[in-house]
């Protein structure tokens, strides 16, 4: 399963994509997460339907200092083949 999600808010400049990337690694999930120049964070990441389920969870809060206002997310059954999960600068 492939979840893709724009997370809005205060969201960049709180380690979101940090903490993003260590929840993945955590979990198993592969993908990516990167910073939007109009402040959202992109997140893509691939896993069993549970554990990303897991994962979308965790991106509706955020790290401490992170004000998470919106998550717009949909999933997929299509995938990447994403080998890790990178933070894409």
């Amino acid at each position: 399963m492939r979840l893709y999600a724009i997370i809005s808010g205060k969201v960049q400049g709180v380690f979101f994509r940090v903490n993003t990337r260590n929840k993945a690694y955590e979990l198993g999930l592969t993908g990516c997460v990167r910073n939007n120049y109009d402040g959202d964070v992109e997140v893509i990441c691939e896993g069993p339907k549970e554990i990303v389920d897991k994962m979308l969870e965790c991106l509706k809060k955020g790290p401490k200092y992170a004000k998470v206002v919106k998550v717009e997310h949909f999933f997929d059954i299509k995938e990447e083949g994403f080998q890790d999960f990178s933070i894409i600068h």
